[in-house]
């Protein structure tokens, strides 16, 4: 079996080196050594003994793990093109990479490829990497992604030609949805999804400024059109309520419907002058609300954003913008989707260190604690399941990741 080998270091034209030197640049040669050795070079995920990070070699001597392999196989899983030398082969023929399952085994379950953001506060282990779905053409540019925490599945939103795909817990896609067009049930360019616990998908769509729902078999049940600018973000309150941002109006509204028979029951005002707010999520035991700000600002950085954390009956009780933020943590946060953990803790996104982040439970907040630190092209989707597993929505590569805290 063929492991890959490591890139190669040339020795710099003229005298010696200084012992130093060379101890420096043994070290970093060990760093790329370990990380040539131990990660995927297709996805960049560290190997592990089983799942679908077991290292896997193909006939050619390349060697991926078992996810990509299979990801590569396409939905039929018959045949593959090596990404590196081109040499076709079949599922079949590839086989486990023994040598690097050795070298794992011998290095234990606690070795760890290094971290941009260092290890997770109080040396807790990180969520593994469960399921991915989703990818390039299945998903295009996904916007938002909304998990049911009574049945467990995933509703995303894009902008392919149906534009709500419904996942089961096992990862299958059980509904496609919600075609571009003219009728009031179709959707022309979803910006935010909600999943209520009695099963109703919600969709604010941006290109004719409504907010609408359907029932998980695709059919819509209540379209709400008036009042609003640019609806934007959407979370699902444990009453069945949705709370909608307006980015356009600066706003924050309650929608109280029975989404069943279809009959809107409010659409409350509850912030008002907020700053092109987007990102927003309920916490499910508090009732504590999160909304991102977008802001604009002179200079090279150009924009920036602010979490606002606002009590249960919507009293504000704490913010910080991202450079605040910057002042206190070792990474500029640009945040682009925030939710909160089974704990009550703030866990958002941050495109700038490719991350998800917990900044801490409102009355703690803000702390540093990486979750993902690694792993991710651009996250802009956050959620949970009931089983408090993490579900990042990642546009860089077009998919929903799913990870285990077990």
């Amino acid at each position: 079996s063929a492991v890959p080998r490591a890139p190669c270091r040339s020795r710099p034209a003229g005298g010696s080196r200084r012992p130093a030197e060379v101890a420096a640049g043994m070290a970093e040669a060990a760093d790329e050594a370990e990380l040539g050795l131990l990660e995927c070079r297709v996805c960049f995920e560290r190997y592990g003994p089983d799942g679908r990070r077991r290292p896997r070699n193909l006939p050619c001597g390349h060697v991926l793990c078992r996810g990509c392999v299979e990801a590569l196989g396409g939905p039929e899983r018959r045949r593959l093109e090596c990404p590196f030398c081109r040499r076709p082969c079949g599922l079949g023929e590839t086989s486990d990479c023994l040598p690097l399952l050795q070298l794992l085994e011998l290095l234990g379950p606690g070795a760890r490829g290094p971290s941009a953001l260092g290890r997770a506060a109080g040396g807790a282990a990180p969520p593994r990497l469960q399921l991915s779905l989703g990818g390039w053409g299945s998903l295009l540019n996904p916007t938002a992604v909304a998990a049911c925490r009574t049945s467990g599945r995933l509703a995303v939103a894009h902008d392919g030609k149906k534009k709500i795909h419904v996942y089961g817990p096992s990862g299958s896609c059980l509904r496609r949805f919600g075609e571009r067009g003219d009728a009031g049930n179709d959707i022309k360019y979803p910006l935010g999804v909600a999943v209520t616990s009695d099963g109703h998908v919600v969709v604010a769509d941006g290109g004719d400024r409504s907010v609408k729902a359907f029932d998980f078999e695709g059919r819509g049940t209540l379209a709400v059109r008036e009042g609003f600018c640019l609806p934007w973000g959407l979370d699902a309150t444990p009453e069945c309520d949705v709370m909608v941002t307006d980015a356009e109006a600066g706003a924050l509204y309650r929608l109280t419907a029975d989404f069943g028979r279809g009959k809107l029951k409010k659409c409350q005002l509850v912030r008002s002058k907020l700053t092109s707010p987007r990102g927003v999520a309920v916490c499910p035991t508090s009732g504590a609300v999160v909304v991102i700000e977008h802001l604009k600002s002179k200079g090279p950085s150009g924009c920036s954003t602010r979490m606002k954390i606002f009590s249960a009956d919507m009293t504000l009780i704490g913010q910080m913008d991202s450079f605040g933020l910057n002042l206190v943590f070792p990474s500029k946060i640009y945040t682009t989707a925030v939710a909160f953990d089974r704990d009550g803790c703030i866990v958002v996104t941050d495109v700038c260190s490719q991350a998800v982040i917990c900044l801490g439970k409102p009355e703690e907040f803000p702390i540093f604690n990486p979750v993902v630190s690694h792993g991710l092209s651009y996250p802009i989707g956050l959620t949970y399941t009931a089983h408090n597993s993490l579900v990042v929505l990642d546009s860089g590569d077009h998919s929903v990741k799913i990870y285990s805290s077990a």
